[in-house]
C-alpha cells in the first residue's frame, strides 16, 4: 500500500536530525523536495542514495496529479522542505490534502519546526498561542493585522530579513510601540540571536544592524498575558 511520510530537515544544524528521519530518507523510494540541490546536499551529507523530485511553490497545483500518481506506484514516498517540518508555511499541506483524499496513508515523523524554539525561548506565555506564518505582501495584509491586534494569545509570524524592519514598524503602527516583541534569528546556527524589547526599541535596533537569516517574530498578546 502506497504511503506519504513527511520528514522534517534540520533548519540549521544537522545535528538536530533523528535517527528515525535518516532511516526513512534511507528506505524511501522517491523524495518530493521544496528544492533538490538543498536537499541533495543533505543527503550527500548523510550518504544516502535517492531519487529525488521537485514539488515546489512553482509547480504544486501542476505537478499535483502527476506526483500522486508517482506517489500510487511506490510503497514509500517521503516528502522534505528545504529547513523544518513540511505543510509549515509552504506548499506541503496540498499533497497531504491531496493524498488523504485520495485514500493514501499520511505519516508526518517529529522534528525541527523553527517556530517552537522561538515561542518557547521567548519569554511570551506558550500555552495558547496563534500562528499565523507570513503575513500578505500586499493584499490583505492590513486586514490580516487589524485582525491579530486584538488577538490575546502571543502571536507567532514568519518573516524575511530584507522585510522585518517594515513589519515592526506596520506592528508599532497597529498594535503601538510599548507592545513587546522577540525578533528570534538564525535558529540552531552559529550566529542565533534573540533580540527582546519593546516594538519600537527592537525596530530601532535592526534600523541600525540590518538582519540576515531566517526569521521567527514572536509579538506579545493585546493583555500581555494569556
Amino acid at each position: 500500500m502506497a504511503k506519504l511520510c513527511l520528514v522534517p530537515t534540520p533548519i540549521g544544524n544537522l545535528e538536530d536530525i533523528t535517527l528515525r528521519s535518516l532511516r526513512i530518507l534511507k528506505e524511501a523510494d522517491i523524495i518530493f523536495a521544496e528544492d533538490t540541490r538543498v536537499t541533495k546536499k543533505l543527503l550527500n551529507h548523510f550518504e544516502i542514495s535517492a531519487h529525488v523530485l521537485p514539488f515546489h511553490s512553482h509547480n504544486e497545483h501542476k505537478a499535483l496529479s502527476s506526483t500522486i500518481d508517482k506517489i500510487k506506484s511506490c510503497s514509500l514516498a517521503v516528502l522534505v522542505s528545504d529547513a523544518g517540518t513540511p505543510g509549515i508555511s509552504d506548499p506541503g499541506f496540498l499533497l497531504s490534502r491531496e493524498c488523504v483524499a485520495e485514500g493514501i496513508d499520511v505519516e508526518c515523523l517529529p522534528g525541527p519546526t523553527a517556530f517552537v524554539p522561538a515561542l518557547v525561548a521567548s519569554g511570551f506565555p506558550c500555552d495558547r498561542f496563534c500562528f499565523e506564518g507570513f503575513l500578505p505582501h500586499k493584499k490583505g495584509r492590513q486586514t490580516k493585522l487589524i485582525a491579530i491586534e486584538k488577538e490575546d494569545r502571543t502571536i507567532v509570524l514568519y518573516e524575511s530579513p530584507h522585510r522585518l524592519v517594515k513589519c515592526l514598524a506596520q506592528i508599532e503602527e497597529f498594535m503601538g510601540s510599548e507592545r513587546k516583541v522577540c525578533v528570534v534569528r538564525e535558529l540552531t546556527k552559529i550566529y542565533e540571536e534573540y533580540k527582546r524589547g519593546t516594538c519600537k526599541e527592537v525596530k530601532e535596533y535592526y534600523e541600525l544592524h540590518p538582519p540576515k537569516g531566517e526569521i521567527v517574530i514572536i509579538i506579545e498578546g493585546k493583555n500581555g498575558k494569556n
